[in-house]
């Protein structure tokens, strides 16, 4: 291992954080810290949901400040450990800072098949998806008043992997791969986040059409035998919702065709950074992301993506469903 630090891990409910933490500490021997139990415990006590008891702090600041000074004090005693906190990224200054996303639906779907105590309990998919955006931005909301920080920029990170379909194991592989100095520290040196993300969640901004030797087999069989580590990082935007391409439309095919759960990428623009010609990570996204880029990319990879708003027609959503049933 080259450097001595601990690992801190971000993430909304349903993102894997509790399974990757105990195996990551398991792993590398380190002690396990858990704000979320924590936070479960404080709302049992009190009798309330955990959305509750996030509502709740949002106006008695004391819950808030105990969990607070105790991440301090961890963070201050210097000693090597795995924390699993939404929180604890703003807390530890030296320390491998790991944000895991999923697909909010594949999220609820965790959450609901979980064995669930009076903190947390949901009768359907759709009540958890719901509950946990809301519990989501009540944290988000909070964070940004009392601490000026927003959990939901990737710059914040060190480290961003998306959990949809890849295995906890596959991510605490990676995970140590960074951590220990074998995997992406250009990146993670120079411009971090190291983004870990599923191929079968990013956009193209491009034509098929237009992408000469995009199914050249002899990079498609180098890309497998590099594998998921070996490919040359993808050049990403992020609107805050969605991932797209960049620069790297040829690896991001290949990795598709190979099945791959997870491919590297550097965060290039944002939200509101610009990516080019003045334009935003939103306003690039919106400008080249059409319905038959998305349905020519679907069909020649054999993936679903979900239709982003902006390429709906909505004076005729009947028309919309229709076309996309053709």
């Amino acid at each position: 291992m080259t450097v001595r630090q601990s690992i801190v891990l971000n993430g909304d409910l349903g993102s894997g954080k509790s399974t990757v933490s105990i195996e990551l500490a398991r792993r590398l021997e380190l002690r396990r810290i858990s704000v979320g139990d924590l936070y479960r415990e404080m709302a049992q006590q009190r009798q309330m949901t955990a959305l509750q008891l996030n509502l709740h702090a949002e106006l008695d600041q004391a819950v808030d400040g105990y969990v607070d000074q105790l991440q301090q004090e961890i963070a201050a005693s210097g000693e090597q450990l795995i924390v699993d906190s939404r929180l604890a990224w703003h807390f530890f200054k030296d320390a491998l800072k790991v944000h895991l996303i999923t697909e909010p639906t594949e999220a609820a779907r965790r959450v609901l098949a979980r064995p669930s105590g009076p903190a947390e309990s949901y009768t359907s998919i759709e009540e958890a998806r719901e509950k946990l955006r809301e519990r989501s931005e009540s944290e988000r909301g909070r964070f940004i008043v009392r601490y000026g920080v927003d959990k939901a920029q990737l710059r914040n990170y060190d480290l961003i992997c998306d959990t949809t379909r890849a295995s906890a194991l596959e991510v605490v592989d990676h995970v140590i791969a960074a951590y220990e100095g074998a995997f992406g520290q250009e990146i993670l040196r120079e411009s971090p986040p190291l983004l870990l993300l599923d191929p079968a969640r990013i956009y193209p901004t491009q034509s098929i059409q237009t992408l000469r030797g995009l199914w050249g087999s002899d990079e498609v069989a180098a890309a497998g035998q590099a594998g998921e580590e070996g490919l040359e990082p993808l050049s990403i935007g992020y609107t805050g919702e969605y991932f797209f391409v960049i620069d790297g439309h040829r690896r991001l095919s290949a990795a598709l065709q190979n099945g791959f759960k997870l491919v590297p990428a550097r965060l290039a623009a944002e939200v509101a950074e610009p990516v080019v010609g003045g334009l935003s990570a939103v306003e690039f996204f919106q400008s080249e992301v059409s319905l038959s880029t998305v349905y020519d990319w679907e069909a020649a990879h054999g993936i679903s993506l979900p239709l982003p708003g902006h390429v709906l027609e909505p004076a005729d959503p009947v028309l919309t469903s229709e076309a996309r049933l053709a």
